[in-house]
């Protein structure tokens, strides 16, 4: 199989032709092979974000070459780009962003509304499966203002997985959470990626975090100044 994710001298720079030009990222090589468990950690502007919103086509590079599950995306069309998300990956963030009219099942299956123009039988079944995978076959017509702050984020959870996406980008997914909670997120990510493959690439200040997973990469200055396997896993 291809790799995932297979990044080549990716620059990216902001203000552009301006006086205040400032280059971010200063030639990323990165590969990520299918149903790796990696964290990408490092300090404060580093440009952790600002790699992942890349990796995740929410913003282009500068210069570079982005194989994503073996095509390359430089070149493609703004709907075609758009496809290619929706059909391979799925985000978590710090902040859940669930819709708050919408009930847990709602928000859950909204990829599929989002991409498709409807939601199926399928796909409705798919989401009482991922949350009851994730704990909350009891909430799914709960909206996100009746739930805790662990049980939204596992929402969020739920909705990343849906349509089988094979690369979930994860930006401080327990940040925002309490010690208890934020380890039975991380329990959930490990166990979707032991049970489905599903790659996951998760950034994280956290290093009792970051030493669970299979493979740390350290991403300083906008240049990667370490790649290594970790040799405790959980």
């Amino acid at each position: 199989m291809p790799a995932i994710i297979e990044l080549q001298g990716i620059r990216k720079s902001y203000g552009i032709g301006t006086s205040v030009e400032t280059e971010v990222l200063h030639g990323i090589d990165l590969t990520l092979q299918p149903g790796e468990f990696a964290a990408l950690i490092g300090p404060s502007g580093s440009g952790k974000s600002t790699l992942l919103n890349i990796i995740g086509l929410l913003e282009p590079m500068t210069a570079g070459d982005y194989r994503l599950g073996g095509i390359s995306v430089k070149g493609l069309a703004d709907d075609d780009i758009t496809a290619r998300r929706g059909d391979m990956l799925g985000f978590v963030f710090q902040f859940h962003h669930l819709v708050p009219a919408f009930t847990a099942l709602e928000n859950v299956v909204m990829p599929h509304l989002i991409r498709d123009g409807k939601v199926s039988d399928a796909a409705l079944r798919e989401g009482r499966a991922l949350l009851a995978k994730v704990g909350l076959a009891d909430a799914l017509h709960k909206k996100p203002a009746e739930l805790s702050g662990g049980m939204q984020q596992r929402v969020a959870i739920a909705r990343a997985l849906a349509r089988g996406s094979a690369l979930v980008l994860a930006d401080e997914p327990t940040g925002n959470l309490d010690t208890k909670s934020a380890d039975d997120v991380f329990v959930l990510l490990r166990e979707f990626n032991r049970e489905r493959g599903t790659t996951f690439l998760i950034v994280t200040h956290d290093p009792r975090l970051a030493a669970r997973c299979d493979r740390i990469i350290e991403l300083v200055d906008g240049q990667i100044a370490a790649d290594r396997p970790v040799a405790a896993q959980e």
